[in-house]
């Protein structure tokens, strides 16, 4: 088994993998032993997809939501993991849909769960994908594995209420109590009978398997396996009133399809000697002359979940925020959903990008948020367009420039990709700047504008402050000015040493008032202002930033109100574009051409740092 570096093809880290050398996690190195002993057999000419080749090893994950909820960047780090590794090891990746608890689920879930995996990358229907698949696809085939187990005197009907469980449950060292435990073989039967057909009400009876009351691991006190619910379905509509509990599900899930490397998150590692003993309690029996055959039993696996500092990610705490109206829905750009994240303009590169660097272990900790904020300003600094744009608009009279006069200037459109040319941008008498880039008595290392001072505009020309203009209050509305019309492009020109004849250390950047566009632009930023969200406390509440949204009027770039040839192709269709010196915008589904809406998808470097420091 190999342990060294080799080419990361996306395992861990999502599809498309960065091509660099690495080392290779745990769960690589059980798939690579696996593999070389073809432990789980080899594929054959009728399984085999253009992804995989027939003769060989077998290699089959799968991601199984419950579609209760939106998906949030914990899950991402799971698909990532499992749609890489079909895609590394040439096998199949199962979008499993674990909809056992109809009270909750929604098929506006189903849809944003399905539009969220194919966002990351997991191409359930590409090449490595296996499929769609429900758990209510198996409901039949798992109530008859449940009576199998019954008829072995492995499960029972229990009368207790939820309540009465919880009491006789025990603590370590003191077992558990049924009273229902010896129930005979036949009367169990008759009553989970009973229980299919709708006879008993909601709570009455659960079937539960019979393992071990004293067992230290708690999973294993006799587990309930069935529950009564008389709740319509999504997919099977009232053909059932008993659904599964997921403990019992997961596993028959796993085996039908055979799933060959079952990945969850490190909470289910108690949890995975009850999937082993289901499995090995059906396949008792089996497999022997005039016996049904033995089901198939993968291997789970757990690792450590992603959990970012300054965020909640229970799915029952985001419903909240959703329901009281503290963020705007499950796809608020402040949001940790993929939903949200996509729509504040991430990228599923970006997210590739921060589960590789992440990494895929045992061991359970907080996550720097800054890594993933990282890892979207690294990819946008290579591939987003620039522009600018003015958040708090400041008007400047250029005095010595004509009134009818407009220079078209050239523009970077990305100064990290060469390729990506000069587009043309407008100067006109009339520009605007930002309020903060200029000060009517600044402090001794201010380097913008302020009055006499000389400041270069963004590939434009050198400016000269030459007056201020103040409303009644006092407030400067208006700036007058000069340019230099040598220093066109930006630059001084050359002394007689050929060096440039004069240097300035500010450059702000500015919009045209003429051409300029007037946008809706959201300032997000984080929405809580604590690492831990509610440890100080006990209510995450208390710890939301009040300042997670800013709304302003700004005026930017006209190239911004349409999208443009010059553009990159995004394959999500989300424009997304760097303003200079602001941070990373994309365009927000609430725009259209006469009335721009951008959201900031992070600042150009990490703010957070300062305030940190000084407090």
């Amino acid at each position: 088994m190999s342990h060294t570096s080799r080419p990361d093809s996306g395992s861990g880290s999502g599809p498309a993998g960065s091509g660099e050398e690495r080392p290779l996690h745990f769960i690589e190195q059980i798939v690579e032993a696996d593999n070389a002993s073809s432990k789980w057999g080899l594929w054959k000419a009728g399984e085999a997809t253009s992804g995989q080749r027939e003769g060989a090893p077998r290699v089959h994950t799968r991601f199984p939501p419950e579609p209760n909820g939106y998906l949030h960047v914990g899950h991402a780090k799971s698909i990532c993991l499992n749609y890489g590794l079909a895609e590394r090891y040439a096998g199949k990746f199962n979008l499993r849909f674990d909809d056992t608890n109809p009270s909750k689920e929604e098929m506006e879930y189903v849809e944003s769960i399905k539009r969220d995996v194919k966002w990351l990358g997991g191409a359930y229907d590409g090449p490595f994908g296996g499929g769609l698949y429900w758990a209510s696809d198996y409901f039949q085939a798992m109530y008859d594995f449940a009576v199998e187990l019954v008829r072995k005197g492995r499960a029972y009907v229990c009368q207790l209420t939820a309540d009465e469980v919880s009491s006789r449950r025990g603590s370590p060292g003191v077992p558990a109590t049924s009273p229902f435990r010896d129930r005979p073989i036949e009367e169990s039967l008759r009553l989970f009978a009973e229980m299919r057909e709708g006879k008993h009400p909601n709570g009455a009876m659960t079937l539960r398997a019979k393992i071990d009351l004293a067992s230290p691991n708690f999973n294993l006190r006799d587990p309930v396996m069935y529950r009564i619910l008389h709740e319509a379905h999504h997919n099977t509509g009232t053909a059932w009133c008993i659904y599964p509990m997921y403990d019992w599900a997961h596993g028959i899930e796993d085996s039908l399809e055979g799933i060959t490397h079952s990945i969850c998150t490190l909470e289910f590692e108690d949890h995975r000697p009850l999937y082993d003993w289901f499995i090995g309690a059906i396949n008792e029996g089996r497999g022997g002359p005039g016996q049904p055959a033995k089901i198939h039993h993968p291997q789970q696996i757990e690792f450590a979940k992603y959990r970012p500092t300054y965020t909640v990610l229970s799915k029952r705490n985001l419903l909240r925020m959703v329901q009281s109206g503290i963020v705007r829905g499950w796809d608020d750009p402040r949001m940790p959903t993929v939903a949200g994240i996509r729509r504040r303009g991430y990228t599923p590169e970006a997210i590739r990008a921060l589960c590789r660097d992440v990494g895929v272990t045992k061991v359970e900790s907080s996550i720097d948020v800054v890594r993933q904020e990282n890892a979207v300003r690294e990819h946008l600094n290579k591939v987003a367009p620039r522009a600018m744009g003015v958040l708090r608009p400041l008007r400047v009279v250029i005095e010595n420039w004509p009134e009818d006069r407009t220079d078209l200037l050239d523009f970077v459109v990305n100064p990290e990709a060469p390729g990506a040319g000069t587009r043309k941008i407008p100067f006109t008498r009339e520009i605007y700047i930002e309020q903060d880039d200029f000060m009517e008595n600044p402090p001794k290392k201010f380097f913008r504008l302020a009055p006499g001072a000389e400041v270069r505009l963004r590939w434009a020309y050198f400016l000269t402050c030459t007056g201020v203009e103040k409303d009644a209050t006092g407030r400067v509305v208006c700036l007058r000015a000069t340019i230099d019309p040598a220093t066109r492009g930006g630059d001084a020109p050359p002394g007689p040493d050929g060096k440039p004849s004069r240097k300035v250390k500010g450059t702000i950047h500015w919009v045209s008032a003429k051409h300029a566009v007037e946008a809706e632009v959201r300032l997000y930023d984080r929405l809580f202002s604590a690492e831990e969200p509610g440890k100080r406390t006990g209510k995450w509440e208390d710890d939301l930033n009040p300042a997670s949204l800013e709304t302003v009027r700004a005026l930017v770039d006209p190239w911004l109100a349409s999208p443009q040839p010059e553009e990159p192709e995004w394959a999500d269709g989300i424009r997304r574009f760097q303003l200079e010196r602001l941070g990373y915008f994309c365009v927000d589904p609430d725009s259209t051409p006469q009335k721009p809406v951008l959201n900031r998808t992070t600042t150009l470097r990490d703010s957070w740092a300062k305030d940190a420091a000084q407090g």
